[in-house]
């Protein structure tokens, strides 16, 4: 647990173990970070809400969790979609990943990204607050499961050195199944008062695994394997889709 907040998010945690069986267990808690990084962006969603109305509280749903991972993920997204849309090679697309600098096709990722989370959240907002919670706890997790199914045994390192080559291939089919499995019941019975329709949040949450998978396929093609701008981006992708899935269904 140390391991996975330490690593996922600004919150002071002392981790004691670095090796890649300790990584494995941090994966498949990775939603665990989710529930916490979700619940606070939730929160402050909701505060914001009831003062200042939907598009602001969900500008702020979207910012906390940003601030909460110093914007990592955001930033594994930019990088990717430097990497995919330079057409270069694997060799060199890794390297561009690894600049500092965003280039045209990250920029233009981020905003489109950015913009399609908060327009999502903001009609979950104006619906009642606490759809809108619960659409940003979804997301949130959704997100961190993401991280647990890139890290899968088969799923190699694009490339040695990095949190990438020290979390790939670290987590048990099984492990990731069964946190998903938990994760989609539980944001079910928090939905329970919608009834049926409650089954959304769920659905939501296979809408996002599975544009992540789709990520994850193209990227291991593209690149060799996984590197940490690609979980970024895998997380980023699993939370957009998922806002995006909710927002198709009321």
């Amino acid at each position: 647990m140390r391991f996975a907040f330490g690593t996922l998010s600004v919150l002071r945690v002392r981790v004691e173990r670095w090796d890649r069986a300790t990584a494995g267990r941090a994966m498949v808690c990775a939603p665990l970070v989710g529930v916490v990084l979700g619940a606070v962006a939730a929160g402050a969603g909701v505060l914001v809400d009831w003062r200042a109305g939907g598009l602001l509280a969900a500008v702020t749903a979207v910012a906390v969790p940003a601030w909460l991972t110093r914007g990592l993920h955001l930033d594994g997204l930019a990088d990717v979609a430097d990497g995919l849309g330079s057409g270069r090679p694997a060799e060199d697309a890794l390297r561009i990943m690894k600049q500092s600098d965003i280039g045209p096709f990250g920029v233009l990722t981020l905003v489109l990204v950015l913009l399609a989370q908060i327009a999502a959240l903001a009609g979950q907002f104006a619906a009642s607050p606490a759809h809108g919670a619960l659409a940003v706890l979804t997301a949130a997790v959704t997100a961190r499961l993401a991280l647990s199914w890139g890290c899968l045994r088969p799923v190699p390192a694009a490339r040695p050195g990095g949190l990438g080559a020290m979390v790939a291939a670290t987590v048990p089919p099984a492990g990731a199944l069964t946190v998903s499995l938990l994760a989609g019941l539980g944001l079910g019975a928090a939905g329970w008062a919608d009834g049926w329709a409650a089954l959304r949040y769920p659905g939501a949450l296979l809408a996002g695994l599975g544009a992540a998978g789709l990520l994850l396929r193209r990227c291991v093609r593209r690149f060799g394997g996984i590197t940490g701008d690609v979980l970024g981006a895998l997380a980023e992708t699993a939370a957009t889709t998922t806002l995006f899935a909710l927002a198709l269904t009321g």
